[in-house]
């Protein structure tokens, strides 16, 4: 079985994945009108993944931070988007199956992103909460508002306790901006909601297995940033490592337990493997090895960029870090190669550059690293609110989400706090 897609005699390049790297080269191969593009994903819309957070902690909707992946390509006949998923490349035939059927390719780019990384520890696995996805997040915005509702009626102050309680496993962006966001929600929101309650009880912790928060920026930032969150009341351990989690115990080094309900795994990620890729082409934690041209080991008409790709260069020795900038200028550069192959000029090799990182900490907090200036405070985070509000893809989306956070700063409320749950048959 085919996927129906137009054969034409424009060099067919094949995108797997619909995130910053796959939408990106996707949009700029278009605007060429050179190529017939096909972009892959198993959902049909695009996710603007540094806002993933905010969805978790019921201060945006879903929608906000997602863009149908048709409606980019409206206007580009050469573009054609399928909602499925890849079940294996073969590569000696320059075909990939899909649970949609065969499509064939001339170019193929691997821009499948990463999951989450729970180091093999099955328990962990099971009982803790991941934000890899829109739908986790969503999920995530659930239990946690369920466990309030289900707080009120516990007559064991220490299972009430318990239920409050949430433990956030990492101390990158994602896992301070999480911390910091539900502190900010048990100061300001929660009590408003569940006056029955004593928010006293509710204990959040942020542990992080390396010795300091935010590795990959500047020590002022990690600095900052832990004083922030410290003044937020959250409890801060570095150096910490999780050994286990059951579902009601987090589980230390020593045979210390801190008791939560909930723990929120923001400790790392993984590449997904897909069948047909020769193992030796895998570099640590599933990445697939990748020339400066983002050709992946051992194949020539085979791309990978974004998250999944392992490429070094000289400052970059253990592979570019795994932020959205990465994934948007491999994504451009590979897309001008592609271009020059098919006038068969000389390429340019991949070499990126840091435009700097940030992390908001909380209300009117976060951290800025710029190539030539740091700084943290409110200033930082008017930076991060617009640096990310500019990046969302689409009009409506970007009024949507300022219109949010207006309401959200000026009245101290947030009202998308609904528990959404799926109809079980």
């Amino acid at each position: 079985m085919r996927a129906n897609i137009p054969e034409t005699d424009k060099k067919r390049v094949v995108i797997i994945g619909g995130g910053f790297a796959g939408l990106t080269l996707a949009r700029k191969l278009a605007s060429s009108h050179h190529f017939q593009v096909v972009l892959i994903d198993k959902n049909n819309y695009h996710q603007f993944q540094p806002l993933f957070y905010q969805v978790a902690t019921a201060g945006l909707e879903p929608s906000a931070i997602s863009f149908p992946l048709r409606k980019v390509f409206q206007r580009n006949t050469d573009v054609h988007v399928r909602v499925t998923e890849v079940t294996e490349i073969e590569s000696d035939k320059n075909l990939i199956q899909t649970t949609l059927g065969i499509v064939r390719y001339d170019h193929l780019v691997i821009a499948i992103g990463a999951e989450t990384n729970f180091f093999g520890n099955q328990s962990i696995t099971k009982n803790a909460l991941s934000m890899k996805s829109v739908s986790e997040a969503l999920y995530l915005r659930n239990r946690v508002l369920q466990n309030y509702e289900d707080a009120i009626a516990m007559e064991d102050p220490e299972e009430r306790k318990a239920i409050m309680s949430v433990v956030v496993v990492g101390g990158g962006p994602t896992g301070v901006e999480v911390s910091g966001t539900l502190a900010d929600m048990r100061k300001f929101i929660l009590p408003k909601d569940y006056p029955e309650l004593n928010f006293a009880d509710m204990q959040l912790y942020l542990l992080e297995a390396s010795p300091r928060l935010l590795n990959g920026m500047s020590d002022n930032a990690c600095a900052k940033a832990r004083l922030y969150l410290e003044k937020l009341g959250i409890n801060v351990r570095t150096g910490t490592r999780v050994e286990d989690y059951d579902g009601k115990y987090v589980s230390l080094p020593g045979g210390e337990k801190i008791r939560a309900n909930t723990l929120v795994w923001a400790a790392g990620v993984i590449g997904a493997k897909i069948k047909g890729i020769k193992e030796d082409s895998l570099a640590r934690a599933n990445r697939l090895k990748t020339d400066r041209y983002n050709r992946v080991e051992g194949y020539e008409n085979i791309y990978a960029i974004g998250d999944i790709a392992f490429t070094t260069e000289e400052k970059y020795p253990n592979g570019h870090p795994q932020v959205a900038q990465v994934a948007i200028q491999q994504a451009k550069l590979l897309s001008k190669n592609l271009e020059a192959a098919r006038l068969n000029k000389a390429q340019k090799q991949f070499s990126y550059k840091d435009l700097g990182s940030m992390a908001t900490v909380g209300r009117n907090l976060a951290v800025v690293d710029l190539p030539r200036f740091k700084f943290a405070g409110f200033f930082a985070w008017l930076v991060w609110m617009f640096v990310h509000l500019m990046s969302i893809v689409g009009v409506k989306n970007r009024l949507l989400i300022f219109i949010n956070w207006t309401w959200n700063y000026f009245s101290y409320d947030q009202s998308l706090r609904l528990i959404i749950k799926p109809k079980v048959k």
